[in-house]
This record gives C-alpha cells, structure tokens and sequence, in this order.
C-alpha cells in the first residue's frame, strides 16, 4: 500500500513538471504568432487599469512585500524539500507554485516582449558615426540650457525639488506622446512606489523595476537626482505596456523631451547625452572626452555625484546582477545592459524624423 501511494506522489510531481514544460512550449509557440500577442496587448490595456486601481491605494509596494511573502514560502518548501521524510510532499507543492507563478507572469506581462518592435514604425534610414555625433552636440547643448533652470543642493549639485508633481507631469505627458509610435492608453493613475529593497538597489545598479503582478512602478529613492525622474518616466513606459528595456527608454524620452518641467526635462536630455556617449565610446573616445570637458560646471558637479554615487555602491552584488540582468535582457530579445545602440537607432530615427517635419 505504502509503495501504491509513493507511485502515486510521484506521478503527480511528473504531471505537474510535464505542465511546466507544455507552458514554457505554449507560451514559446504562441510569442511566433503576430495575432496571439495582440491578443496578449489588448489583454493587458485591461488588466494595467485594473491592477493600477486596486494597488495605487496603498501607501506601499505591494509588488515588494508579496515578493517578500513569495521568498519566506520557496525557502520555506526548500527546506523541507532537503528532509527526506517530506520531500514528496514539498517537491508537488513548489511545483504547483512554480507553474502558477509562471502562467500568471506570461499572461499579464511576459507576452508583450514579442509585439512588433518599434522600429518598424520609423524609417530605416541608415545610421550614420556622424549623425550620433551631431545628436550627441545638440543634447550638450540643450544639457547646458535646461541645467540653469533646475535647483541645486550646497554642493551646487542637481536636487529635484518636487517628486510628486515630476509624477504628475509624466502621467500627463503620456497622453502627448505621438500617435503613430504609441497606441496605449495612459491610465492617470499615480502607481510609483519607493522600493522596499531601496538598500540593495543601490548595491545592484537596479535603478527600478516593474512589478507585473500589481502594475506598480517601484524605484530608489536614493538615486541621483539626474537619474531620479528619467528612470520614472522609464518605469511608467513599461506601465504602459512597452516590455522591452531600451524601448522603454525611448518611451520614457518622448515622455520627458519637451516637458514644461525642467527637472524630468533636465534628466531626460542628460540620459539621452550619456547614452550617446556610450554609444560612441569605443568608435571615438577622442570625441567623447571632448564632449565631458565642455560640460557646464553644473553638469560637472553632476557627473562627479553620479560617479561617487556608483563608487559608493559598487561590489559583488553591482558584478552580479548586472550579469544576470543582461542573460535575461537577451533571453527576450533585447539586446542587453551593455548596449545602447537599439536605443540610438530609435532616438537618431525619430529625431531626423522630427527635424525634417
């Protein structure tokens, strides 16, 4: 009898390893079909609003403390998973959750790094080393203008002076962004959260993350100031509904880019300035070095407390997840942390576009 009930326990955890397996074939099956993920957008122009309201009520994230909940439960079944006397037992129940964890994430979230890629509504005009040099000079420019606009600590370094009402302005420039690139509708509602894991963001360079369980937008609060209101107008792209990384870079650029509020305008041209550099880096140093030295002395100041910012923050944990964060950029389809040029090519396109209206 005793035998009868093991072969029994274990058929079950097969059963359900074989129904993680069919997921992960489903949902790979489905992301080739261009009409079964439209069906996953308009799935999620629902579901955003809906999760928005019911979570945007709570002072908190409630995406952090349920990964907080979710973390206690796995270490729990993992360590009587390592007991021989319940391991069956732990084993069925951390699959279950597994695969209910995973359906949940593919249905509201996973699906949308397969819509189209928003290249295809630019033009393919041929990205040239001088265009990005040129966009790179018009960006110093502007820079050096919005930064005489923007308040500053005592160390005369950027401070942003109001986050609530940076909040607001995003919520309503998303409702400006231009037709033919997106077709999302803004929800108008106000779901940025500090991060309870503030500390570790810091250690890991995770500038913010979206929680695709509540549609809460979480960030760290210690960051930067030049890097504060850019990653929000970021993290509301990805609430939007645009998964990729560097897509939602160029939302959160349209978003800023000619905001009446200085400051979301100030960090927006300064992300767009150093990932043009990036960009460049290694195909002319020369020029890069030339643009950091005709920085304003306030934009200086700002380079130096990003800089220490990073020093300060830097080790094993920085090494680790930048590592991981990239496998999984690439994993779905992106192009991953160490490059910008998917984000140039949507910039430069839409900006030689602009220029020629």
């Amino acid at each position: 009898m005793a035998d009868i009930k093991k072969i029994n326990i274990f058929s079950k955890k097969k059963f359900w390893a074989g129904i993680l397996s069919a997921q992960f074939l489903l949902f790979f099956i489905l992301s080739k079909f261009e009409s079964t993920v439209i069906v996953f957008e308009r799935f999620f122009e629902i579901q955003k609003s809906l999760h928005q309201k019911i979570f945007a009520v709570f002072p908190f994230s409630v995406g952090d403390v349920l990964y907080i909940l979710l973390a206690i439960l796995m270490i729990f079944y993992l360590s009587k998973i390592f007991k021989k006397n319940s391991r069956n037992k732990f084993v069925l129940k951390f699959l279950i959750l597994l695969n209910f964890i995973y359906f949940l994430y593919q249905i509201f979230w996973g699906m949308l790094y397969f819509q189209k890629p928003l290249t295809d509504r630019l033009s393919d005009d041929e990205i040239t080393l001088q265009d990005t040099k040129t966009l790179a000079l018009e960006y110093l420019s502007l820079c050096k203008k919005t930064r005489n606009l923007v308040s500053e600590d005592r160390n005369g370094v950027f401070k942003l002076t109001d986050l609530k009402k940076t909040e607001q302005e995003i919520l309503q420039q998303q409702h400006q962004l231009p037709s033919f690139i997106n077709s999302k509708k803004p929800t108008g509602i106000n779901s940025f959260k500090t991060s309870l894991w503030k500390g570790i963001m810091s250690s890991t360079g995770i500038l913010g993350y979206y929680n695709p369980f509540t549609g809460e937008a979480q960030f760290n609060p210690e960051l930067p100031s030049t890097y504060l209101p850019f990653t929000l107008a970021h993290e509301s792209a990805h609430q939007l509904g645009f998964a990729r990384e560097q897509e939602a870079n160029f939302i959160g650029y349209l978003i800023g880019k000619d905001s009446k509020n200085a400051e979301l305008k100030y960090s927006t041209q300064y992300f767009v300035l150093k990932s043009l550099l990036n960009d460049l880096v290694e195909k002319d140093p020369k020029f890069v070095k030339k643009v950091i030295r005709n920085y304003s002395l306030g934009m200086k100041r700002d380079r130096l407390a990003e800089k220490m910012f990073i020093k300060k923050n830097e080790g094993l944990l920085n090494d680790f997840f930048g590592f991981t964060n990239d496998l999984f950029l690439k994993s779905n389809r992106q192009e991953g942390s160490i490059t910008y040029s998917y984000f140039s090519v949507l910039l430069i396109r839409y900006e030689k576009m602009d220029h020629h209206k």
